[in-house]
């Protein structure tokens, strides 16, 4: 059986090949960005150059004898947008790139594509215990949101006219070694020991481990029930902003500094700062339930909070 990994010199990626090659799978990895020195772990392994995932791509080479897709390419969130239409751009990346590559897939005989989707399809924010499930009602709040929404709707309908077996996983915030963004900035805040004004902060929010989600696309690449399904994905381990920073400050063995300010002065102040959606990323709920991954596949979490927390500190290295 050879597995062939889209976007694999990222963040997921990297991890995801490291573990299915230690486990003797045959692999071909596709980027656009090929590492010019390979990981020494990866020696042997082919490389598959493509150019950016477009409906145009030719993925011909790169499908040849594969029977499992893990299509992890992807136009994500831009910070600073410099194309004139984003949303265009997401759709043009994650609409008809994926649907090029599955098109292409369906024809070369593969067997399952398992595409990574996100919780963002439901919405930004969920109701106090109401975690989103995988029938919730789908109202993505952006351009990369909506982009993904779109993608699983022409992957199912792809999948009805040609037999391929799709299967969607949709994660919340990755952490783990080598994390970028928001919570690498919140790992270098607490080192530093920054005062932080969240300690009035009573949310829960989902997050993945990265081995936690390595582990389920693993799963969903071979499990013959996840066909045809969508699945959300967690640690099963709901943390509140404040906890999560008394996690991250034990494992870099720093005082957790968290400073109680009242709701409406931080609303104010980031409106003022134009940070209200930051904010809100850190005060809102956004929990998932992950029913349906434990029973029908009968997945478990293979590492905990604690010590995915641990891995994204030491992955950061020693402050310089």
């Amino acid at each position: 059986m050879t597995w062939l990994l889209t976007g694999a010199s990222g963040f997921i990626g990297t991890r995801l090949a490291s573990n299915l090659h230690r486990k003797g799978i045959r692999l071909r990895l596709s980027s656009c960005t090929v590492p010019t020195q390979p990981y020494p772990a990866f020696a042997g392994i082919e490389w598959i150059p493509t150019a950016d995932l477009q409906p145009s791509t030719d993925w011909g080479d790169a499908l040849r004898g594969v029977e499992v897709i893990v299509h992890l390419a992807a136009r994500v969130h831009v910070m600073r947008e410099t194309v004139a239409d984003p949303w265009r751009s997401f759709s043009q990346v994650n609409v008809g790139g994926t649907l090029g590559l599955a098109r292409q897939a369906a024809e070369a005989g593969v067997r399952r594509l398992v595409f990574m989707s996100t919780v963002k399809v439901h919405g930004e924010r969920t109701r106090p215990g109401q975690p989103f499930v995988e029938t919730c009602r789908q109202a993505p709040y952006d351009a990369y949101a909506q982009s993904k929404a779109d993608a699983e709707h022409a992957l199912f309908s792809l999948a009805e006219r040609t037999g391929l077996e799709v299967v969607v996983v949709r994660s919340p915030l990755v952490y783990g070694a080598g994390v970028k963004g928001n919570f690498q900035r919140l790992i270098q805040l607490i080192r530093a020991g920054y005062p932080l004004p969240l300690g009035a902060v009573h949310n829960l929010r989902s997050l993945v481990a990265l081995d936690n989600l390595v582990d389920f696309l693993q799963l969903c690449g071979t499990h013959p029930v996840a066909a045809g399904q969508c699945f959300l994905i967690s640690d099963d381990a709901d943390l509140s902003t404040p906890d999560l920073i008394r996690q991250i400050a034990s494992a870099l063995g720093r005082a957790t500094r968290l400073v109680s300010v009242p709701a409406p002065i931080l609303a104010l102040a980031a409106q003022l700062l134009g940070h209200q959606q930051a904010l809100s990323r850190l005060t809102d709920h956004l929990q998932v339930d992950i029913h349906k991954a434990r029973t029908l596949l009968g997945w478990r979490p293979v590492v905990s909070v604690a010590q995915g927390i641990a891995d994204a500190v030491r992955g950061l290295g020693s402050p310089r």
